[in-house]
Protein backbone atom coordinates (compact mmCIF):
# COMPACT_ATOMS: atom_id res chain seq x y z
CA UNK A 1 0.00 0.00 0.00
CA UNK A 2 1.58 3.38 -1.12
CA UNK A 3 1.10 6.86 0.87
CA UNK A 4 -1.87 8.57 0.91
CA UNK A 5 -3.64 4.70 -0.49
CA UNK A 6 -7.37 4.23 0.47
CA UNK A 7 -8.17 2.77 3.85
CA UNK A 8 -7.26 -0.99 4.54
CA UNK A 9 -9.24 -3.98 6.28
CA UNK A 10 -6.95 -5.95 8.89
CA UNK A 11 -8.73 -8.30 11.38
CA UNK A 12 -11.74 -6.15 11.35
CA UNK A 13 -10.33 -2.93 12.38
CA UNK A 14 -9.93 -0.41 9.80
CA UNK A 15 -6.55 1.44 8.66
CA UNK A 16 -5.99 5.03 7.52
CA UNK A 17 -3.40 5.51 4.84
CA UNK A 18 0.21 4.33 5.18
CA UNK A 19 2.51 7.18 6.48
CA UNK A 20 5.75 5.62 5.56
CA UNK A 21 6.36 2.55 3.40
CA UNK A 22 8.70 -0.41 4.17
CA UNK A 23 11.28 1.00 1.58
CA UNK A 24 11.20 4.77 3.31
CA UNK A 25 11.26 2.76 6.66
CA UNK A 26 14.85 0.02 5.29
CA UNK A 27 15.96 3.59 3.78
CA UNK A 28 15.98 5.16 6.63
CA UNK A 29 17.35 2.87 9.46
CA UNK A 30 20.20 2.24 7.26
CA UNK A 31 21.39 5.68 7.42
CA UNK A 32 20.19 6.26 11.16
CA UNK A 33 22.90 3.21 11.47
CA UNK A 34 25.26 4.65 9.37
CA UNK A 35 25.25 8.02 11.67
CA UNK A 36 25.14 6.16 14.84
CA UNK A 37 28.41 3.97 13.64
CA UNK A 38 29.97 7.42 12.96
CA UNK A 39 29.00 9.10 16.23
CA UNK A 40 30.33 6.40 18.15
CA UNK A 41 33.46 4.97 15.91
CA UNK A 42 35.62 4.89 18.81
CA UNK A 43 33.51 3.99 21.71
CA UNK A 44 34.03 0.12 22.44
CA UNK A 45 31.46 -0.36 25.07
CA UNK A 46 28.16 0.99 23.35
CA UNK A 47 25.31 -0.04 24.93
CA UNK A 48 22.07 -0.28 23.05
CA UNK A 49 19.16 0.12 25.11
CA UNK A 50 15.38 -0.80 23.68
CA UNK A 51 12.42 0.50 25.25
CA UNK A 52 10.08 -2.29 24.77
CA UNK A 53 7.50 -3.40 23.37
CA UNK A 54 7.26 -0.68 21.06
CA UNK A 55 10.86 -0.33 19.83
CA UNK A 56 12.06 -4.04 19.34
CA UNK A 57 11.19 -4.54 15.45
CA UNK A 58 13.65 -1.07 14.71
CA UNK A 59 15.74 -1.84 17.25
CA UNK A 60 16.67 -5.16 15.55
CA UNK A 61 16.72 -3.53 12.12
CA UNK A 62 19.23 -0.85 13.54
CA UNK A 63 21.42 -2.58 15.71
CA UNK A 64 22.07 -4.23 12.46
CA UNK A 65 22.99 -1.28 10.27
CA UNK A 66 25.53 -0.56 13.49
CA UNK A 67 28.69 -1.51 12.05
CA UNK A 68 30.15 -1.49 15.83
CA UNK A 69 30.54 -3.70 18.79
CA UNK A 70 27.48 -3.32 21.25
CA UNK A 71 25.80 -4.84 23.41
CA UNK A 72 22.33 -4.64 23.72
CA UNK A 73 19.53 -4.40 26.73
CA UNK A 74 16.05 -3.75 27.42
CA UNK A 75 13.60 -1.60 29.60
CA UNK A 76 9.79 -1.62 29.68
CA UNK A 77 7.68 1.73 30.13
CA UNK A 78 4.59 1.52 30.18
CA UNK A 79 2.33 5.11 29.46
CA UNK A 80 -0.53 4.21 26.68
CA UNK A 81 -2.20 1.20 28.00
CA UNK A 82 -5.10 0.50 25.45
CA UNK A 83 -5.82 3.90 25.31
CA UNK A 84 -4.59 6.08 21.83
CA UNK A 85 -3.85 9.14 24.29
CA UNK A 86 -0.55 8.59 27.15
CA UNK A 87 -1.80 8.50 30.72
CA UNK A 88 1.03 10.59 31.49
CA UNK A 89 1.64 7.98 34.16
CA UNK A 90 5.10 6.11 33.69
CA UNK A 91 5.17 3.05 35.11
CA UNK A 92 8.83 1.45 34.73
CA UNK A 93 8.32 -2.25 34.26
CA UNK A 94 11.30 -3.93 33.63
CA UNK A 95 14.88 -1.98 34.05
CA UNK A 96 17.58 -2.49 32.42
CA UNK A 97 20.32 -5.33 34.24
CA UNK A 98 23.66 -4.70 32.20
CA UNK A 99 25.23 -1.92 34.58
CA UNK A 100 25.49 1.37 32.73
CA UNK A 101 28.36 3.33 34.51
CA UNK A 102 31.51 4.49 32.45
CA UNK A 103 29.26 3.11 28.93
CA UNK A 104 28.13 5.43 26.06
CA UNK A 105 24.52 4.61 26.35
CA UNK A 106 22.13 4.71 23.15
CA UNK A 107 18.06 4.66 24.08
CA UNK A 108 16.01 3.59 21.18
CA UNK A 109 12.42 4.66 21.60
CA UNK A 110 9.70 4.06 18.88
CA UNK A 111 8.22 6.76 19.00
CA UNK A 112 8.71 10.94 21.23
CA UNK A 113 5.25 12.24 21.29
CA UNK A 114 4.30 14.37 24.48
CA UNK A 115 8.50 13.24 25.63
CA UNK A 116 6.89 12.37 29.58
CA UNK A 117 8.16 8.34 29.10
CA UNK A 118 11.97 9.93 28.06
CA UNK A 119 11.53 12.85 31.16
CA UNK A 120 11.37 10.08 33.41
CA UNK A 121 13.48 7.58 32.80
CA UNK A 122 16.33 9.76 31.47
CA UNK A 123 17.51 10.94 34.66
CA UNK A 124 16.92 7.57 36.40
CA UNK A 125 19.52 6.34 33.57
CA UNK A 126 21.65 9.51 33.73
CA UNK A 127 22.10 8.58 37.55
CA UNK A 128 23.63 4.83 36.65
CA UNK A 129 26.70 6.71 35.61
CA UNK A 130 27.11 6.62 31.81
CA UNK A 131 29.71 8.17 30.20
CA UNK A 132 26.95 9.31 27.57
CA UNK A 133 23.35 8.99 26.78
CA UNK A 134 21.60 9.87 23.73
CA UNK A 135 18.26 9.31 22.37
CA UNK A 136 17.39 7.68 18.87
CA UNK A 137 14.04 7.49 17.69
CA UNK A 138 11.79 6.35 14.90
CA UNK A 139 9.13 8.93 14.96
CA UNK A 140 9.29 12.53 16.36
CA UNK A 141 5.89 14.16 16.55
CA UNK A 142 7.52 17.23 18.02
CA UNK A 143 4.69 18.23 20.17
CA UNK A 144 5.48 20.94 22.18
CA UNK A 145 6.66 19.67 25.66
CA UNK A 146 9.64 20.59 26.66
CA UNK A 147 10.77 16.67 25.92
CA UNK A 148 14.57 15.82 26.15
CA UNK A 149 15.52 16.20 21.78
CA UNK A 150 16.94 12.64 20.63
CA UNK A 151 20.13 13.16 18.95
CA UNK A 152 18.65 10.90 16.01
CA UNK A 153 14.92 10.96 14.46
CA UNK A 154 14.08 8.55 11.62
CA UNK A 155 11.19 10.62 11.00
CA UNK A 156 8.95 13.79 11.86
CA UNK A 157 5.52 12.07 12.90
CA UNK A 158 2.35 13.61 11.98
CA UNK A 159 0.06 14.42 14.39
CA UNK A 160 -1.79 11.20 14.42
CA UNK A 161 -2.02 7.43 16.36
CA UNK A 162 0.59 5.62 14.90
CA UNK A 163 0.68 1.70 14.05
CA UNK A 164 3.32 -0.70 12.44
CA UNK A 165 6.83 -1.60 12.43
CA UNK A 166 6.49 -2.30 16.20
CA UNK A 167 4.36 0.22 17.28
CA UNK A 168 1.02 -0.63 18.45
CA UNK A 169 -2.98 -0.05 19.56
CA UNK A 170 -3.87 -2.84 22.45
CA UNK A 171 -1.25 -4.75 21.06
CA UNK A 172 -2.51 -5.30 17.41
CA UNK A 173 -0.97 -3.85 14.35
CA UNK A 174 2.77 -4.46 15.61
CA UNK A 175 3.87 -6.80 13.12
CA UNK A 176 3.11 -4.56 10.16
CA UNK A 177 6.06 -4.35 7.52
CA UNK A 178 4.94 -0.55 7.18
CA UNK A 179 3.79 2.30 9.73
CA UNK A 180 -0.02 3.29 8.97
CA UNK A 181 -2.28 5.55 10.80
CA UNK A 182 -5.23 4.24 12.91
Amino acid sequence: MEPGGEEKQLGGRKLGRVVFTVEQVRARVRELGAEISDAYRTEDRLLVVGLLKGSFIFLADLVREIALPLHVDFLVAASYGASTVSSGDVRLLYDPASSLEGRAVLVVEDIVDSGTTLKRLLPRLQARGPTSLEVCTLLHKRVDGGEPAPRWVGFDAPNEFLVGYGLDHAEDFRHLPYIASL
